[in-house]
């Protein structure tokens, strides 16, 4: 009897042997140097690009179901720049960001949404000039693998339109529009566990 107990043991452990792993939960650093969050916004009847340049945050992932995954982010507000310092000191004048006084722009997602393939739906709550909204941003998976001498990394892109007066960022009406593109690049770094003690 117990040879006949012991044969389906041995068969449920030679299958495991053969079925790869469950990928971990994994958390990724957004690499400021390689991320871009970029818009462009029309002035009269032509697009004016600008971007800021420094943004932190986390990603984490699971890999087998991307739809659990999270992220935060935090964007410095007078990392604003469109090449042009006087429209930039605008900017984070409280004619519009008002930096000073509302120096980070934040987002933290609260779903994850497959659209198909490596596209996600991102629901979240972004927060600018003490302003919650949530916003929906369209976000693509664009790999997982090797970069730097060999580090993990994970790429991300995402976009999303927002209307600034949801914000009370209303200056310049009629000169400057209301609606803005955001286009943002992500690298992300693997972090790694904690040493264990000896």
């Amino acid at each position: 009897m117990k040879r006949f107990l012991i044969i389906p043991v041995i068969a449920a452990l030679a299958l495991a042997s053969v079925i790869p792993a469950r990928a971990a939960v994994e958390t990724y650093n957004i690499d400021p140097v390689h991320t871009w969050v970029g818009f462009s916004i029309a002035h009269f009847f032509t697009k004016v690009p600008g971007y800021f340049s420094k943004v932190k945050g986390t990603i984490v992932v699971d890999r087998d179901h991307l739809e659990n995954s999270t992220v935060e982010a935090v964007i410095e507000v007078a990392s604003i720049t469109t090449n042009t310092k006087m429209r930039d000191d605008d900017l984070r004048s409280t004619n519009f960001f008002a930096a000073a006084d509302f120096p980070a722009m934040t987002f933290k997602s609260e779903k994850w949404q497959s659209t198909g393939g490596n596209t996600y739906a991102v629901t979240g709550i972004l927060t600018m000039k003490n302003v919650a909204k949530e916003v929906v941003l369209k976000v693509t998976s664009t790999g997982f693998g090797p970069g730097m001498k060999g580090a993990a990394i994970s790429g991300w892109e995402a976009a999303v339109t927002l209307d600034r007066r949801d914000f009370n960022i209303t200056a310049d009406q009629g000169a400057i529009g209301n609606q803005v593109d955001v286009l943002i690049n992500i690298e992300a770094d693997l972090r790694k566990p904690p040493a264990e003690a000896p």
